[in-house]
């Protein structure tokens, strides 16, 4: 398998970790959110707006199950909420080393403020918002976390050799103890 798996709440810098990654450690990336879009051949925004937050969660599981069967030795960033379900979290620990991009509430405003395509921060006061979200989604994070990387106030090339590093070590470990 090999895979590395970025997890986060949403801004907390998985898509660009994630391409940078994949230049750095010449590995494909994918992008679980673009592969349902892609599948659904409509926007997630769409998704939840006509089939609800439900079936796009049902969408997420499936896309997992079916990396675990393809997925190797890439990169895979996935969606803010997946990690909520524990069948995600088990199936995230199969597919590989999970590294959890944890920021704080202010950074994750600060980053996503002015995007109106995120769903779950249409309404009034999007900090408040986001702070409520993120302490809910936090122990699911930690849960299904191998490595917890604090990114605030970090360069993405600080983040890039911390997750560098870690992966490394495990690609050492698995190759001595095979």
């Amino acid at each position: 398998m090999g895979n590395v798996i970025l997890i986060g709440f949403m801004g907390s810098g998985k898509t660009t970790v994630g391409l940078r990654l994949s230049y750095r450690l010449r590995r494909p990336v994918i992008d679980t959110d673009k592969e349902i879009e892609r599948e659904e051949q409509r926007t997630i925004s769409d998704i939840f707006a006509a089939d609800g937050e439900a079936y796009f969660r049902d969408k997420e599981t499936a896309c997992l199950r079916k990396l675990i069967g393809s997925a190797n030795h890439q990169i895979i960033s996935v969606g803010g909420g997946l990690p909520i379900r524990e069948e995600n979290r088990a199936l995230l620990h199969e597919l590989g080393q999970v590294f959890y991009l944890q920021a704080k509430g202010e950074t994750i405003y600060e980053r996503v403020k002015d995007d109106t395509t995120r769903p779950l921060l249409q309404g009034g006061d999007p900090l408040a918002k986001i702070q409520a979200l993120l302490n809910e989604r936090d122990p699911y994070y930690q849960a299904a976390a191998d490595v917890v990387i604090a990114v605030d106030g970090k360069s993405f090339e600080q983040i890039l050799n911390e997750i560098e590093e870690h992966v490394n070590e495990r690609e050492r470990n698995v190759s001595t103890e095979g």
